[in-house]
């Protein structure tokens, strides 16, 4: 059996890249999956095929959660999908993974509107979403938050992103304070340079100069996030809280 057999788990922006990758590794360790998605519908049946495919349990959810109205309907279909099919709303696990990563922009020419853009997914949503998803939280469940390498490096260009999921780490450290007298962790992981089907990623050049940056000169896999997130959701984790995981393949070593 599975290490996440009988547990649900959502998987918000699971619909490609890291969040697909994430999504279909707990299925394999034996978890239903609630696959989220905004846009991306055709891509998000695909991430629930493949995991039909691989053996485990999925259903889609969508939700614009950049509208603080549609928080609500998510939760509202993940709880009758989960009930459909367990009987119950319990919710083990929340990955918070959706982001919205917009467009390059330095501090002189970041907007009030781009920054709205940024703090409404990468920052305002995984509160909302954690906060709601607290109610289907039993004891001993586990919250994910996805953050990124470049809070802890200086790229000018990246300010607003940088800024935005800075947030999610303060999410992390004082909700895992919080929620810790039920037993629950709360954790960021923090990718670096990670394949995650974009564009640039087919461009041999590119790809060998990124690949620079890590100390183990090569440019890291969605399944590489996907299973540090397995073991933080796991029992094996269950002495971890409130921390930063950094999982960007010695990119901050220098």
């Amino acid at each position: 059996m599975g290490r996440l057999t009988d547990k649900t788990a959502l998987v918000t922006g699971a619909s490609r890249g890291i969040g697909r990758g994430i999504a279909r590794r707990l299925a394999r360790d034996g978890a239903l999956v609630a696959v989220h998605y905004s846009t991306g519908e055709t891509e998000a049946k695909e991430t629930a095929a493949l995991i039909g495919e691989e053996g485990g349990q999925a259903f889609t959810v969508r939700a614009d959660i950049s509208e603080p109205d549609q928080v609500a309907e998510l939760f509202g279909a993940l709880e009758r999908e989960l009930t459909e099919r367990t009987g119950s709303t319990a919710l083990d696990i929340l990955v918070n993974n959706a982001a919205f990563s917009g467009h390059t922009a330095l501090p002189g020419d970041v907007t009030a509107e781009l920054l709205d853009q940024y703090y409404a997914v990468n920052a305002r949503a995984p509160f909302l979403i954690a906060q709601r998803a607290l109610q289907l939280i039993p004891q001993g469940g586990r919250i994910v938050n996805i953050s990124s390498g470049i809070t802890r490096s200086a790229q000018p260009d990246m300010i607003a992103y940088a800024m935005s999921k800075g947030v999610i780490e303060q999410l992390t450290l004082h909700l895992a304070r919080h929620v810790a007298d039920r037993g629950i962790t709360v954790n960021s992981v923090a990718p670096g340079l990670t394949d995650n089907g974009k564009p640039m990623f087919s461009n041999p050049a590119v790809v060998a100069r990124l690949a620079e940056l890590s100390a183990f000169k090569r440019v890291g896999q969605v399944e590489d996030i996907a299973d540090v997130v397995a073991f933080v959701v796991s029992d094996d984790a269950r002495w971890i809280t409130g921390s930063y995981i950094d999982a960007s393949g010695g990119t901050l070593l220098g």
